[in-house]
């Protein structure tokens, strides 16, 4: 099972990658970088997409509907939302969030480039990825 930088390296092997990050929505921290960031600076981009993250974590909007079957990991196993597609006029970017033993507040960010990335393929290797990852 791959730790923090295996599992970034992974995500930069997909096909237009052009970052990734592992990012703390709670705090906003990023608690790994690899590649470039859409901005210049990992830090301003986790704390940026971390607030998405948050929002879309913690609003009742995307929480499950009531009288609907909770998913496989039961009530509480983290947050409703599985993953997040901003789709800009450059690029793709992929928050996928990841269960953990503790507090489940982590997400994947990869920022894939328009012209090259696919982004099918990168919302299923960032699954993989997610379900494989080692905090330590």
């Amino acid at each position: 099972m791959p730790g923090i930088d295996e599992c970034l390296l992974e995500a930069m092997a997909l096909p237009g990658a052009r970052g990734a990050a592992l990012v703390d929505w709670s705090s906003g921290l990023a608690l790994g970088t690899a590649g470039d960031s859409p901005v210049g600076d990992h830090e301003t981009t986790a704390a940026e997409t971390a607030e998405l993250a948050r929002a879309a974590a913690e609003y009742e909007s995307f929480a499950p509907a009531a009288g609907m079957p909770e998913d496989a990991g039961g009530p509480g196993s983290g947050p409703p939302v599985e993953d997040l597609i901003v789709t800009t006029r450059t690029g793709y970017h992929v928050l996928r969030f990841v269960e953990t033993s503790f507090d489940s507040s982590v997400f994947l960010h990869l920022w894939l480039d328009r012209a090259d990335g696919n982004l099918a393929l990168a919302r299923l290797r960032l699954r993989a990825l997610a379900e494989g990852l080692v905090l330590r």
